[in-house]
């Protein structure tokens, strides 16, 4: 009985392979069972040995086709259906609540923007739910808000682009020079340039840890977070900066990953021109009428002190577009762009985030491009830095930043409907 018991579950097996993937013919499934059967009973026909097998594999595989139909109405084949239902189960349970793709220039007012720019940030953005944000980081002036809802929300975790508040706070305080290296294993040390370019969490979790709760926080209020990046911009919220550590992770997730932050893309567009032109940081202006944009005149909000400091975080952030997380963005090295990304789940709304804050170095028009893209898994920082390379080229190709540009254009007024998809 126990040979016969192997026998059956050998044939069993071999049916239902037959059954799911029909990798094995039915000849070759007769030919297992009768090497199986003539163990037992060496002395029956050779027909009988055959046929025997065949009339069992006929009523097992009808059993089987049976108990599927039972278990499942829609699919002979039962080995299948789990899969397909755990599938939709996730999309029916899926953890975000945005959407990747949308219509991103819905409701947006284009009165007063620079038209060419925000032609080339629609065309970018494509399909994906997010926005974009181009600022003149020599004078705070919004040139274009692809999105501006999302832009003026009350803000989003930052992801990895705090590791830029973390750095100059870490220079300021002496804690590191951009070629220290940093022991982050007992083999594997790293210094501030390439932790940029590749981003590495642990490496801007010690330096938080080293500069602790309360120097964190001064840093990042003094580079602009929790407060309102714009002067009279409609509908802007101020984003958040916890006033105590964060209870997930302390320090250490708040410098690495933004943990109890949320940033706005105009937060991040302010600090950024700061550091593209030496330290000023604006008070950022939306003008929308010619005679906003004919009286526009730059505010500075304050002066910071890290002009000593830009060159040793340039290399880094250069470092991750052309060789580390931001290399989407590359689209032409004799262009340089200096950026970092950022990608994390924001629990709190929760969505899915890929963040890149960036600005160029060449031209006479130098720009800031912050994009934020919302959504599930797809959306992460290299497909945000992929967009703003997008901006970049189409504006080059434009040529758009060896122009010289009127600070006013009358024609960067306009009541009509543009670049919408």
């Amino acid at each position: 009985m126990r040979r016969f018991g192997i026998a059956l579950a050998v044939a069993l097996g071999t049916l239902v392979a037959v059954e799911i993937c029909g990798a094995v013919t039915s000849s070759q499934t007769a030919t297992a069972t009768t090497k199986k059967k003539k163990k037992k009973a060496p002395g029956k026909t050779v027909a009988k040995k055959v046929v025997a097998p065949q009339t069992k594999s006929a009523a097992v595989k009808s059993s089987l086709v049976k108990t599927s139909a039972t278990q499942t109405a829609t699919s002979a084949t039962s080995q299948f259906v789990p899969s397909r239902s755990r599938k939709n189960v996730r999309i029916a349970y899926s953890p975000w609540t945005s959407p990747t793709f949308a219509d991103s220039t819905m409701g947006d007012n284009v009165d007063g923007e620079d038209l060419v720019i925000r032609r080339a940030a629609v065309e970018a953005l494509g399909a994906y739910n997010g926005t974009v944000v181009v600022a003149d980081p020599s004078s705070g002036r919004i040139l274009s808000i692809v999105n501006q809802k999302l832009a003026l929300n009350s803000g989003f975790q930052p992801c990895s682009t705090i590791k830029i508040v973390c750095a100059l706070a870490s220079l300021s305080e002496g804690i590191v020079e951009r070629e220290t290296p940093l022991r982050l294993t007992k083999y594997k040390t790293m210094n501030l340039t390439e932790a940029l370019a590749h981003s590495n969490n642990p490496y801007f979790a010690s330096l938080g840890i080293k500069l602790g709760f309360e120097r964190v926080n001064y840093y990042a209020k003094l580079y602009g977070l929790g407060e309102k990046a714009g002067m009279n911009i409609e509908g802007e919220k101020p984003g958040f900066l916890t006033p105590v550590p964060p209870k997930f992770g302390g320090v250490g997730m708040m410098t690495s990953f933004g943990e109890g932050i949320q940033l706005t893309p105009l937060q991040l567009a302010s600090l950024l021109s700061a550091i593209a032109n030496g330290g000023t940081m604006y008070h950022l202006q939306y003008p929308r009428t010619q005679a906003e944009i004919a009286a526009f005149t730059p505010h500075v909000k304050r002066k910071l002190d890290i002009e000593r400091f830009i060159p040793e975080v340039k290399p880094g952030m250069m470092g991750a577009v052309e060789y580390g997380t931001a290399r989407r963005a590359n689209y032409d090295p004799n262009e340089p762009i200096m950026g970092k990304t950022g990608t994390c789940t924001d629990r709190t709304t929760p969505t899915h985030l890929g963040w890149f804050g960036s600005f160029n170095d060449v031209g006479k028009n130098k720009l800031v491009v912050v994009v934020l893209l919302t959504g599930g898994k797809p959306v992460n920082g290299p497909v945000a830095a992929q967009v703003a390379g997008k901006v970049y080229q189409g504006l080059s190709k434009e040529n758009f930043f060896a122009q010289d540009r009127p600070k006013a254009p009358l024609a960067l007024v306009s009541t009509q409907k543009c670049c919408a998809r």
